[in-house]
């Protein structure tokens, strides 16, 4: 197997199938990543001397072409290629000769796959911010569409007191900001330039890491070389923090679709063929999407622990042992990804039912509404508290079935607005602003 560390002699088979593992296939999501960070670094070797004008404009353009074919999925590594970088390094060589050898002066694999995972966790939270802002506008327009239909609200599972359709779509709405907030704190962690920290020493080579700073349009650098190689795994926690964080959220939304579609509820339903049956009762209609979904988003809510569990007894300095982390961030953003367009498309083909509160079984949600109308007619709390409670006690309690909150956030006044407002406040600031 072709490996830059080659000294001359061959490692043991089985050594050397279990220590690489899965990582080449793994690495195939970084090719156009690691190329982009050898255009930059090659850019900075010219300006310092390590590379002259003339090698710079061979190797620009044939890097160009190995970019072209990563970006069009044509890009592979080859049996016996260790990695991503032995790949590129070895397309180079073999068109350019010696040229392609001088690519990685300055540079240790150390720091060249933090770049790479710096620049692809940097995408794919972007893409995730994108696919949650477009899930964050499903349920406000379904907030909006239903925002005066009245539904059951529950503490305890027991019913409590009047809710809306406006208010749970809109509910779920607002905590997805707080996600995107998660996602913007994992972003600005990921978008901070490693490279040429090499092997977690820095160099002698006289590296200018402001010019791949700018090159790669990281906002900022890992200014000390030792913490620049303690990122790894920092930014992947980081990032499965904010997975998780809306994992939550999209979880807890899936179990309520589940439980709310459920014959007992008959809340919402959902067009036949967006359901699935059994093979054995024939009136079955099954919400197995979001059955998948919960289960999806609990599953992504381990993955900041089996990251911390990986990592949490690592010396300084770098470890084969991080290597594992693409096998944990690397399938959770692409799960993340694939729940949230899910969760969008059913969304739009939600069904509520208008008329729940028909059924007398939920008269009792209205007894706190009863209770404050008397308190408004001048009637102390707790003498009205135990009117209304006599009332029911006594069987005698007969619900006046009209709800007039006027609040802020309330049935009456649910600022979808303001919340649409408070969303783009940070995800137009970090991912529109920054967008690459």
């Amino acid at each position: 197997m072709t490996k830059l560390w080659d000294k001359g002699y061959k490692e043991n088979q089985q050594v050397d199938e279990f220590t690489v593992g899965n990582d080449r296939n793994l690495d195939l999501r970084l090719a156009k990543y690691d190329v982009q960070g050898s255009m930059a670094h090659i850019q900075m070797l010219q300006s310092i001397g390590l590379l002259t004008k003339d090698e710079l404009d061979i190797l620009m353009p044939a890097l160009k072409e190995i970019l072209e074919q990563a970006e069009n999925g044509d890009f592979i590594i080859e049996d016996g290629i260790e990695d991503v970088h032995s790949q590129v390094e070895v397309m180079l060589t073999r068109k350019l000769g010696d040229i392609g050898k001088k690519i990685h002066s300055g540079r240790s694999r150390n720091d060249q796959v933090l770049v790479d995972l710096k620049l692809f966790l940097r995408d794919e939270i972007r893409q995730i911010a994108a696919d949650t802002h477009m899930l964050f506008a499903a349920l406000q327009q379904a907030s909006e569409r239903y925002k005066s239909i009245l539904m059951p609200g529950y503490t305890h599972l027991q019913i409590a007191m009047p809710s809306s359709f406006g208010l749970w779509f809109g509910a779920y709405a607002e905590s997805l900001i707080d996600d995107m907030q998660m996602l913007a704190a994992a972003y600005h962690v990921a978008n901070q330039n490693p490279l040429g920290s090499a092997a977690g020493y820095g160099s002698s080579f006289p590296l200018d890491r402001e010019m791949t700073t700018r090159l790669l349009e990281f906002e900022t650098l890992n200014y000390n070389v030792v913490a620049a190689q303690m990122s790894r795994g920092k930014t992947e926690r980081a990032t499965a923090y904010a997975i998780a964080s809306i994992a939550s959220t999209l979880g807890k939304f899936a179990m309520d679709c589940c439980m709310f579609m459920c014959q007992n509820f008959g809340f919402i339903s959902l067009p036949d063929e967006l359901t699935t049956g059994s093979s054995i009762m024939p009136h079955k209609k099954n919400p197995d999407v979001f059955e998948i979904i919960r289960g999806k988003c609990n599953r992504l809510q381990s993955v900041p622990n089996e990251i911390s569990l990986l990592t949490t007894n690592l010396p300084v300095g770098y470890h084969r042992d991080l290597q594992l982390l693409k096998d944990i961030i690397f399938p959770a953003t692409t799960e993340m990804r694939q729940c949230l367009k899910m969760a969008a498309f059913m969304i739009e083909n939600i069904r509520v039912n208008e008329h729940i509160l028909d059924d007398p079984k939920y008269d009792y949600l209205f007894t706190v509404e009863d209770v404050n109308r008397l308190v408004l007619n001048g009637m102390p709390f707790r003498d009205a508290y135990k009117t209304i409670g006599m009332q029911v006690q006594n069987k005698e309690y007969n619900p006046t079935k009209s709800v007039e909150h006027t609040h802020i956030g309330s049935i009456g006044r649910l600022c979808t607005e303001e919340i649409a407002r408070k969303m783009e406040a940070t995800y137009s600031t970090v991912f529109c602003e920054s967008s690459h």
